[in-house]
């Protein structure tokens, strides 16, 4: 039976350091609806956001703190006064709430990012830990780019963050620079030389800059860290972080070789990496670990011929473990509501009355036009019709006119905070017409920098999934959409991410956050 001192604690930070991703964006509404599913998968911590960096921030911390019952709820505060007194008032009504505090050890960033000398790094820590333990027991202190610093200076910082009050010692490998071996030996070396390390938890936050940051984080456990900090489907600034799937699975998979347990409900593991990547427009790439579109299917026939023989030929762990089912309902046309909505709950969708009504419309709308409704239909329309309730420009029609000859035009309709807009354009093809026509409708100087287009299933009758990235004031956002109508999914797409930009229009960029 495994001991409370092999018990992993995991700490999520999707919304903080997930949506630091280029692109990723999240309101207020999705932000709660993501957290209440990691409270409902059983995480232990889960990190909001970070409250000083915008009122936004503060608020989408303030809510959920108010809001989750069961998981400790984060705010992220440098190393000030100001930043902790925020995080301190975002968190006021949680049940149980966590001051997660930082500054930056290695001598490459005192130097040039902090312009302070060690001494006065040193002495902040013990100030910011002891102001922060104003507001709460529970403190978590990290040492920013951890993993480059030197060991005494490490070994000093971390001991007297123990000492003025700090619960939880994070090491991070901000910029992915370790590899297993060294980062391993790099938490046996505080266990071995901290004095009173035995009072706090080795935590570990590893970014994925060399594809390493699950790797260097099992290391870390197999050494004595016993809280990870890790996003779904491994989202967060440059190459992401440590993706939750990964680390939990592993550690179920493997417990032979790492004797360890988390409170994670693995069978909302997949339920968890499609919300996060419908609400952020990152679609999870065939070949991802565990919740990839491939991580269970098999082409070889000899790999097909093994697993119909015994699955555990060439799966190490089941779809269901990890929330993937099978479901033996065909729908159609002529499919009902009870049907459509055995399905969702099949598939690990849950919707609420309005949401279920309008994703039935659609989906009746899609089965008139298409042959066959596969699983990946039903999820992508869902999927598309998720966090729009409040978008303030809104697709209503569009008409192309194209082919070798030209001209190439769009007669486009949009509604702009409830007015009705129409206008026909033109372009050099049909989608850079329709474009044209949107940019006409709602004028902007946003830069389009990624157009790109793939089928959700097989066949000529497949729908669309288009995904554009633009660029404003150095914000950038995520669009996507889909439909059996490539151009009309172009449309919602574009019409989609500039509905987040007018969302981020509100935000200021957060500065100096921590990884």
């Amino acid at each position: 039976m495994t001991s409370v001192k092999d018990r992993v604690l995991i700490f999520d930070t999707t919304l903080r350091d997930g949506e630091q991703s280029p692109g990723a964006s999240m309101n207020l509404e999705e932000k709660l609806k993501i957290a209440l599913l990691l409270e409902e998968m059983g995480v232990d911590v889960i990190e909001a956001g970070f409250p000083i960096s915008s009122n936004g921030d503060f608020e989408a911390v303030r809510r959920i703190a108010e809001t989750v019952k069961t998981s400790t709820v984060a705010g992220l505060a440098r190393a000030a006064k100001g930043d902790i007194d925020r995080a301190a008032e975002a968190l006021t009504r949680a049940r149980r709430k966590r001051i997660h505090t930082f500054i930056s050890t290695s001598p490459l960033h005192m130097k040039f990012k902090l312009q302070m000398e060690p001494e006065q790094v040193h002495q902040a820590v013990i100030d910011s830990i002891a102001h922060a333990r104003r507001y709460t027991d529970d403190v978590e202190w990290s040492p920013e780019d951890g993993s480059r610093t030197e060991h005494d200076f490490l070994c000093r910082c971390v001991e007297s963050a123990i000492k003025a009050g700090a619960r939880t010692i994070n090491i991070p490998d901000t910029v992915g620079y370790a590899v297993p071996a060294e980062f391993g030996q790099l938490i046996a070396m505080l266990r071995n030389r901290v004095p009173n390390i035995d009072q706090a938890v080795i935590s570990v936050h590893c970014h994925n800059d060399l594809g390493l940051a699950v790797a260097n984080s099992l290391a870390a456990v197999q050494a004595g860290a016993r809280q990870v900090e890790c996003t779904i489907n491994g989202l967060g600034e440059r190459a992401g972080n440590a993706a939750l799937e990964e680390i939990v699975m592993a550690l179920r998979t493997r417990p032979d070789f790492m004797p360890f347990s988390t409170g994670v409900r693995t069978e909302l593991i997949t339920k968890a990496s499609r919300l996060v990547s419908t609400i952020t427009g990152f679609v999870v790439q065939p070949n991802k670990a565990i919740v990839g579109a491939n991580a269970f299917a098999h082409e070889s026939g000899i790999h097909q011929d093994g697993v119909l023989k015994n699955a555990q030929t060439y799966e190490i762990m089941t779809p269901e473990s990890v929330g993937l089912t099978r479901s033996k309902i065909v729908l159609g046309k002529l499919s009902g509501r009870a049907a459509f909505k055995a399905k969702l709950r099949d598939l690990g969708l849950e919707l609420g009355d309005n949401a279920l009504q309008e994703a039935f419309r659609r989906f009746k709308d899609l089965a008139d036009r298409k042959r066959h409704v596969y699983d990946e239909d039903i999820v992508a329309l869902v999927d598309d019709g998720l966090g729009r309730a409040n978008d303030r420009i809104r697709f209503v029609s569009l008409m192309v006119v194209c082919g070798s000859t030209g001209p190439q035009t769009a007669d486009l309709a949009l509604t702009v905070d409830g007015e009705s807009r129409a206008i026909q354009a033109s372009g050099q093809g049909p989608v850079d017409a329709t474009f044209n026509a949107i940019k006409a409708l709602f004028p902007h100087e946003a830069k389009l920098l990624l157009y790109q287009v793939h089928a959700v299933t097989e066949g000529t009758d497949a729908q669309a999934q288009v995904t554009v990235r633009m660029e404003e004031a150095g914000k950038s956002v995520i669009g996507q959409a889909s439909d059996v109508d490539t151009l009309v999914a172009s449309a919602r797409a574009y019409v989609h991410a500039l509905n987040k930009l007018l969302v981020k229009r509100q935000k200021q960029a957060p500065a100096a956050i921590s990884a």
